[in-house]
């Protein structure tokens, strides 16, 4: 039986901010992310199973996806929590704003390897995250590949 790769495309806004960088990204700012996951495995055969010739359903791969990071970063501001930012968090916070305490500096980069860990670890065990591409413009985006790690 042949693997074969599906992809899933979400979409979501949040805003960050870099602390200690020498643009104006140290501002905080927001962007239309676009995260397209794709994972791997091989269609299942048994005809008695409803998912036959799935080899995940996308609405399983939804639920994943939105329960991990959709819904939780939507509409959010991250922030590195080990930076002088925690204290305009906590402003934010005490404000009644959705705010995220990461222990990274909230690049594409970071965000698209955090978010490959939170889906890996709740995909079934025969199918494999096979590649992330997290889109923070139209033409800037971070990649992870599961062969590069």
């Amino acid at each position: 039986m042949s693997n074969i790769r599906i992809t899933k495309q979400f979409s979501f806004e949040t805003g960050h901010a870099l602390y200690g960088y020498d643009g104006k990204c140290k501002n905080v700012h927001g962007h239309s992310y676009k995260l397209s996951v794709t994972v791997i495995g091989q269609p299942i055969t048994d005809t008695s199973n409803v998912k036959f010739g799935m080899v995940i359903d996308f609405s399983d791969l939804k639920k994943i996806v939105k329960e991990e990071i959709v819904d939780v970063f939507d509409h959010a501001t991250v922030f590195n929590k080990n930076t002088p930012h925690i204290e305009l968090a906590n402003e934010l916070k005490d404000r009644g704003h959705h705010v995220i305490l990461v222990d990274y500096q909230p690049t594409s980069e970071n965000m698209v390897t955090d978010f490959a860990q939170k889906i890996k670890n709740r995909l079934p065990k025969n199918i494999a995250l096979h590649s992330l591409k997290l889109q923070e413009t139209e033409t800037s985006f971070a990649e992870w590949y599961a062969s590069d790690n």
